[in-house]
């Protein structure tokens, strides 16, 4: 009995939307993988490293999925072991640092909004910050006019003790 060749096709992952954090079952989704292959892939690979939220739930930021996506892609489709995609990763994150940095493009806009700036508009713009930065810090730097209104809090010195900047009883001792 002759033995096929089984070939795996790399289906294409899924767009990751465009949000700040993503629940541990979101991100499973994303690659295609069930929720605890994800938290074992985090005892054995230490760059994948989800935040935790103040319930103690796994928030992961695009990132972590991209790297959960590259390590699923080592392991189910390139045939590495797990120590071997452990040190591809390692390998690949070295030779990252070696090359120079990539320079910056304009992101391109998200759909509804108006097209990237050019770099005249971005420079334009900046000149007119700048110069509302100038007008708020002329105001702020302004001495006060009489009968204006003045707060009642005198400033801090750096020097001496807190007591002795307070000059006043404590509140709590």
């Amino acid at each position: 009995m002759a033995k096929q060749a089984t070939t795996r096709t790399i289906s294409p992952a899924p767009p990751i939307p465009d949000k700040l954090y993503f629940r541990i079952g979101e991100a499973a989704r994303l690659c295609g993988v069930e929720a605890y292959v994800l938290r074992f892939w985090e005892t054995e690979f230490p760059q994948l490293k989800p935040n935790k939220g103040g319930t103690g739930q796994r928030l992961y930021r695009r990132r972590d999925v991209e790297l959960a996506l590259r390590i699923k892609q080592l392991l189910h489709h390139e045939g590495y072991t797990i120590a071997g995609a452990r040190q591809h990763l390692a390998q690949e994150a070295k030779e990252g640092r070696r090359k120079t940095p990539q320079p910056v493009l304009p992101m391109a806009a998200p759909a509804g909004k108006s097209a990237p700036q050019q770099p005249a508009q971005i420079n334009h713009k900046l000149q007119q910050l700048r110069q509302e930065l100038k007008d708020l810090l002329a105001v702020l730097s302004a001495t006060p006019q009489p009968g204006a209104v003045t707060p009642a809090v005198a400033p801090r010195t750096p020097s001496g003790s807190r007591r002795e900047r307070n000059a006043g009883p404590m509140l709590f001792e």
